[in-house]
């Protein structure tokens, strides 16, 4: 990669597609197994487990951030002003997998905090990166 901003997009969509193949595979189990019939599975896997449950919702939180984040990356990418976003890039995905990660393994009000700490980190880059690629 030629910039920590290509590489963080990059990461960002290949961290968004690692949780839809673990969600896949688990998926696949189940119905190889004949826990779940192939045709009763829903968007929030409501139907399946805690953790099945919390995968889903981690996938979709990198679904609806990938506009917002992975667009400001494109952006600077195609304007050529990566300078912008590569010093906080690395930062970025990093707590953009915290956030996935603590999603996954709890839900207690302290990993919730954490959660939120870790989002909160990505907004404020956002923030950032919007404020000066509009200032030119």
């Amino acid at each position: 990669m030629n910039s920590p901003t290509a590489f963080a997009l990059t990461a960002f969509i290949a961290w968004t597609l690692a949780l839809l193949l673990l969600m896949e595979v688990i998926r696949s189990r189940l119905v190889l197994a004949r826990k779940v019939a192939a045709n009763a599975f829903v968007p929030d896997n409501a139907n399946l487990s805690p953790f099945m449950q919390r995968l889903a919702r981690a996938h979709a939180n990198c679904l609806e951030g990938l506009p917002v984040f992975g667009g400001l990356m494109v952006v600077a990418l195609l304007t050529r002003r990566t300078a912008v976003t590569d010093p906080l890039a690395y930062l970025l995905l990093a707590a953009r997998i915290a956030q996935s990660t603590i999603h996954l393994v709890s839900v207690s009000a302290r990993a919730v905090t954490l959660r939120f700490a870790a989002f909160a980190v990505q907004v404020g880059i956002a923030v950032l990166w919007s404020y000066r690629l509009l200032a030119g």
